[in-house]
């Protein structure tokens, strides 16, 4: 008995020194954290006051407000360039004493050569000079650098980018990102006390890229070994909720968030909860240089050789491997008579960004040739506008592969060119574009190789009058898209932000 008596009371002798032990350990940590806490947080007020200061500095010499834009890629030839470019354009012409600049990580061209190639791409020119700021460090922002975590690691890359590039390199008084890099919205709030405001053309992360992973379906974000492992999926899936809450914190810090279509709108309003300041600005689309083309009704044999158009950027979700898979089927169902393989040819119109998308234009050349189609099959990269009007104005159909796409301006320009429009069963194709105009039909939408191949079929075989009617109602819905439209919505949903700079 006395023996447990000695041995329960070595147990607590020990216990008591394990735990002065721990408190000896952990106490110190603490101070630690709350002193390096504590040196942080002054440091990042010092940084705050600092930055106050400059934009203060600033402002005394210029003599009025400056907005910056934050589009890390404006000289590519995509819907998101023309946004920016007509976003200037009208807030330009209507604060004619605010000054404006565009950051961008573009590397190699001057600000001169960014303006002439929007002027060309875009038949698009700005009423005064704007400054632009050029970022060294781009490369934090693109996929490649980040194989793995490629969401977490862009968003990182573009705090770094903003946070000590942009921010510090010039302090506006309005910061919009019109490129989606959401992450960067508290940077320039809370650091640099600047106004913010937000066009989104698509959510970094989406109720609908959780429902891929959960259903382990193989996409171009969602790699087959990991749609193949379940334990991989349930991470995969643990990783983009636990994103989606610190983007729908980033991105609520928005004074003014607009959206660019209504599948967007959704996605946004859920995961950012700010209604309030929410609304739906269509793109910007040139449907005027198309509208003085006459429609016509033409037929199979009107013409030697038929051409469907794609437009798009070089990007992974635009799907191109869909398209000239879709047309090889086209062909094969079409075979060798008249009206078949030699009367078709497929013509694919985009920007390349970077070497990644150089690299997939390559990728999609080695398919063609794998598939026996590389002969009718045209890549045209980086083209002046006018070729792009010509090459919509004489296309049969207008192709367009993304699923979810968020908005699809190169839609929205064929139907206005008179091209009929074959695009993707889902996103803002199907709820804002293709859409019946006064009950009546303005495209054909399909989501697989073969529903494409026979919706191509279908086309290539309506008469004259039947393509004239599809035309008609698409060139008609099209003016809700145009630039005139756009800005008056840009401009009513910046306005009281606008309002206090200029007050």
């Amino acid at each position: 008995m006395a023996g447990h008596e000695h041995h329960h009371h070595h147990f607590s002798l020990c216990f008591c020194d394990l735990m002065r032990l721990l408190w000896s350990l952990v106490m110190p940590c603490v101070y630690l954290s709350l002193a390096l806490t504590l040196l942080l947080v002054l440091a990042l007020l010092g940084l705050r006051v600092w930055l106050q200061g400059r934009r203060k500095t600033r402002r005394a010499q210029d003599g009025g407000p400056a907005v910056a834009f934050f589009h890390p890629y404006c000289n590519a030839g995509g819907g998101g360039e023309r946004v920016l470019w007509c976003s200037l354009r009208a807030l330009m012409n209507r604060y004619p004493n605010v000054s404006f600049v565009v950051y961008t990580g573009d590397k190699g061209v001057t600000g001169e050569q960014v303006l002439e190639g929007a002027r060309q791409r875009f038949n698009i020119t700005l009423p005064r000079p704007v400054t632009f700021i050029f970022l060294r460090h781009r490369g934090l922002v693109e996929a490649a650098s980040y194989p793995h975590f490629t969401l977490l690691g862009q968003s990182l890359g573009s705090m770094f980018l903003v946070g000590w590039e942009a921010l510090t390199a010039f302090v506006p008084d309005l910061y919009v990102d019109s490129m989606g890099y959401a992450f960067t919205l508290p940077i320039f709030r809370y650091l640099g006390s600047c106004k913010v405001a937000s066009y989104v053309h698509y959510p970094t992360v989406s109720t609908d890229m959780l429902t891929v992973v959960r259903e382990r379906n193989p996409r171009f974000n969602n790699a087959d070994f990991i749609s193949r492992n379940p334990v991989l999926s349930a991470v995969k899936v643990l990783y983009y909720c636990l994103f989606a809450l610190l983007y729908g914190l980033a991105g609520s810090c928005s004074d003014v968030v607009m959206v660019n279509s209504t599948w967007t709108l959704g996605h946004i309003l859920a995961l950012w909860r700010c209604p309030g300041r929410t609304s739906v600005v269509y793109p910007p689309c040139d449907v005027r240089a198309f509208l003085d083309v006459p429609l016509r009704g033409r037929a199979g044999g009107d013409t030697k050789c038929q051409s469907i158009v794609s437009v798009g950027q070089f990007r992974p979700e635009k799907d191109h491997l869909l398209q000239i898979r879709a047309f090889a089927k086209l062909l094969d169902r079409k075979g060798d008579g008249p009206g078949g393989r030699e009367a078709l040819r497929l013509v694919l119109i985009g920007g390349c960004r970077n070497q990644e998308d150089e690299d997939r234009v390559l990728m999609l050349r080695g398919l063609c040739q794998e598939l026996g189609v590389s002969d009718r099959v045209d890549f045209k990269l980086n083209v002046p506008f006018d070729e792009l009007k010509r090459e919509l104005v004489s296309a049969t159909i207008g192709l367009h592969t993304m699923w979810n796409e968020h908005f699809g301006i190169g839609v929205v320009e064929c139907m206005a060119a008179g091209t009929i429009v074959l695009a993707h069963k889902s996103g803002g194709p199907k709820l804002d574009i293709v859409v019946p105009h006064e009950g009546r039909q303005t495209g054909f939408l399909a989501d697989s190789e073969d529903s494409y191949a026979a919706a191509m079929e279908i086309i290539l075989a309506l008469t004259p009058s039947a393509r004239l009617e599809i035309k008609r109602a698409a060139r008609e819905s099209v003016g809700r898209f145009s630039d005139q439209e756009f800005e008056a919505c840009f401009l009513a949903a910046t306005e009281a932000l606008m309002s206090q700079l200029v007050r």
